[in-house]
This record gives structure tokens, C-alpha cells and sequence, in this order.
């Protein structure tokens, strides 16, 4: 039991997982990258310019699309990590057994949660950074203070795959990922002020928003897309930070439990 819950051991032999990674991905990176802009483009302009026509006025001056794409390019990031740190790494550790095959490298178990953690960061800040490009695109980015969206997308990558994580090693198969995405990704996404003010919440429920994570994502890189610079952006950058590692300590001690008997 100590063992499993020990301090992490890092090395650089992670960056071979998330290398490894990277060449399986590459052979569908197309269909890859089509599938994870498709919903969150859907939305952004869907939502944004037509929902947007009917309340031009009601967002303090700024339209509801350019509104909507902050909200967009944090909720893609979420997803992304999620999903690459679920599904897939589920089929990398428990159906495929990837893992166990690279822990017969000299790689232990510590290199590959890491490597995996990375990897999600790094698919996420392709799914963010081009919703943020479409953004640019579409002149929704007021200045150049954009650019800090992208170490925002990085860590908030992180901070998701490492809970993505937890749940994928908590798992005993792929119909398991539905509560998690059901009870919390969902409401998460509805309550953190992607598609409308969180301060619109009752306020009990607007107080409990500051405790999830994508609320601080959007709080940061809301502002940033709006030439603006964020209110409490160390504490929003923070909390974001103790998510990511408190995450991928849990996620690596239960990881151990699963799989070092």
C-alpha cells in the first residue's frame, strides 16, 4: 500500500511514451483532428451567430460569438485531454496492453503515466489552439495578449488529462467513461460559463463554480481573447496547476494499485 502511494519518480524515459504515442497518432491524424473540431466549430458558430443575432446587446459590449469562442476553445481543450486520457488511454493499458509491453523497456510504470498525462496535454493544445486560430480568423481575438491563451490550453490539458486519467485507471471497461462524462464533464461545461454567464447561476450554484476547473480556464483566457488582462489570473492559474498535480498523484497511485500487484 505505501508503495502505491510513494512520491512519483519522473525521468526523461517518459518523453519516449509520448513519442510513441505521437507516431500512432500521426497515421490518423486527419480523421483525428477532424473529429475533435467538429463539435466545438458546431457550436461556436452555430451558437455564436445565430443565437447571437437574437441578443446582440447583452453581453457588456462584445458579441455573443466572440463570447462563445473563448468559452469554445477551453471546452475543446477539456474534452480533448478527457477523451485522449479515457478511451484511448484505456485501450493503450487494458485491452491493447501497451503498457505492460513498454514497462519490459527500461521504463517503469511512473515514465508511462507521465508520458500519457504529456500526450493529452499535447492533443489538447492542438484541439485549443486551432479553435483559437478559427477565432483569430474571425477576428475575435482583440489583441495580441491571444498568445497567452496557449500556455492556458497547456496546463488546462494537463489538468484534464491527469483526472481523465484517474478515471481510466478507476475502470473496469469503456461503458464506465459514460458517468464520468455524464456527471461531471457535462455539467461542467454547462455551469463554468462556456455558453452564457456563470454569474447568471443562482448563487449557490455560481459559488460552487469557483471549484471547477474549467471555470478558472475560461476565466483566464476570456479576458486574453478580449485584449483584457485576467483578475486573480495567479490564482486561476493556481488552482489549475494543484488539479493537474494533485490529479496525476491520484491517478499514479491508483494506477500502481491496478497494475503492480
Amino acid at each position: 500500500m505505501t508503495r502505491h502511494w510513494s512520491l512519483p519518480s519522473f525521468s526523461l524515459r517518459c518523453l519516449h511514451v509520448w513519442r510513441r504515442n505521437l507516431l500512432v497518432w500521426k497515421k490518423l491524424a486527419l480523421a483525428s483532428m477532424i473529429g475533435n473540431l467538429a463539435d466545438p466549430m458546431l457550436y461556436m458558430l452555430g451558437f455564436g451567430y445565430g443565437l447571437g443575432r437574437m441578443m446582440p446587446d447583452a453581453f457588456g459590449g462584445t458579441t455573443y460569438i466572440a463570447f462563445l469562442a473563448a468559452g469554445t476553445v477551453c471546452s475543446s481543450t477539456m474534452m480533448s485531454a478527457s477523451f485522449e486520457a479515457m478511451y484511448s488511454g484505456f485501450s493503450r493499458m487494458h485491452v491493447q496492453k501497451t503498457w505492460e509491453a513498454i514497462m519490459n523497456a527500461p521504463l517503469d510504470l511512473d515514465d508511462v503515466v507521465l508520458g500519457e498525462a504529456v500526450w493529452a496535454a499535447s492533443k489538447s493544445l492542438l484541439s485549443g489552439l486551432a479553435v483559437l486560430l478559427v477565432a483569430a480568423a474571425l477576428g475575435l481575438c482583440a489583441s495580441s495578449l491571444a498568445l497567452w491563451v496557449i500556455p492556458v490550453i497547456l496546463i488546462t490539458g494537463l489538468a484534464f488529462g491527469s483526472l481523465g486519467l484517474i478515471v481510466t485507471a478507476l475502470s473496469p471497461s469503456y461503458d464506465f467513461f459514460v458517468y464520468y462524462m455524464t456527471l461531471a464533464i457535462t455539467p461542467m461545461m454547462l455551469m463554468s460559463g462556456v455558453f452564457f454567464p456563470a454569474d447568471q447561476l443562482p448563487p449557490a450554484v455560481h459559488l460552487a463554480t469557483a471549484l471547477l476547473p474549467l471555470s478558472h480556464a475560461v476565466d483566464l483566457v476570456r479576458p486574453l481573447m478580449s485584449g483584457q488582462v485576467p483578475a486573480q489570473w495567479a490564482l486561476h492559474l493556481c488552482v489549475l496547476a494543484a488539479y493537474a498535480i494533485i490529479g496525476f498523484y491520484l491517478a499514479l497511485a491508483l494506477t500502481r494499485r491496478r497494475l503492480l500487484k
